[in-house]
């Protein structure tokens, strides 16, 4: 799946990589992907607890050499 925009979050600790996350999701039209990249282990569960607090689709997770790649729809 083809990111419209892509965020890099390596080396932030929580909160900043939803803050960012947020931030970057509001600049896109509805439907479109945000790629973001973290290191922060909790960052799997706060991305899935923001996708549902918030109504966006976590569409895919997964662990690339301890970077963390979420895709995520903004709806």
């Amino acid at each position: 799946m083809q990111a419209h925009e892509t965020l890099d979050a390596r080396g932030l600790s929580c909160p900043l990589p939803i803050l960012r996350t947020r931030k970057a999701l509001a600049r896109l039209e509805p439907g479109q992907v945000l790629e973001v990249r973290a290191t922060d282990p909790g960052s799997v569960k706060d991305m899935e607890a923001f996708c549902r607090q918030a109504g966006h689709e976590l569409v895919a997770s997964s662990e690339e050499g301890g970077t963390y790649v979420f895709l995520l729809r903004r709806v």
